[in-house]
């Protein structure tokens, strides 16, 4: 058997050189933080690598989290739209399944959380930290209600948009 040609312009991927980030987020950490640290805002401890809800331990470093800092800056990661008559007669209902699963991804992933709920026209725009927990609210909603889910993704800003409608 021949050995493989590498076309022009391709190298080998070699382990021991540094990756370029490829996506900046600014509130994403540049390194590991000491151990144990808590957030002053919400109380989550990083340890093992991760922030986690947990007793706080004594003399732990002091550091605002991601979520707490999109939050004081008022800068999401996600926008959940949601929109259409189905909406307006099951308001109440709906939002209480948002809320419920922002409960349950929040217990497992302290950073998941949503930042507020703003009415809008047409219906209500809620915003989160967390890009993943504005997917997850969506896909809640078209599994619960079905409708349609559009989601958009701008990897330049880490940035989703998830807009359902019914």
């Amino acid at each position: 058997m021949a050995p493989m040609k590498i076309p022009s312009g391709f190298q080998p991927f070699r382990h021991d050189r540094v990756l370029l980030e490829l996506l900046h987020d600014s509130y994403k950490m540049r390194g590991k933080l000491p151990e144990p640290t808590v957030c002053p805002g919400c109380g989550a401890v990083y340890h093992a690598g991760r922030w986690q809800w947990m007793p706080a331990p004594e003399k732990a470093h002091q550091h605002t989290c991601p979520a707490c800092h999109r939050m004081q800056d008022q800068y999401p990661a996600g926008y959940v739209f949601i929109k259409g008559d189905f909406f307006a007669a099951h308001r109440d209902e709906i939002l209480r399944l948002v809320q419920h699963q922002e409960t349950r991804e929040k217990a497992e992933h302290p950073l998941q959380r949503i930042m507020g709920v703003e009415n809008l026209e047409d219906g209500v725009l809620v915003t989160t930290t967390d890009i993943h927990l504005a997917r997850g609210l969506g896909e809640a909603l078209r599994h619960a209600y079905q409708g349609n889910l559009e989601i958009h993704f701008h990897p330049e800003e880490s940035l989703l948009r998830v807009s359902w409608e019914r």
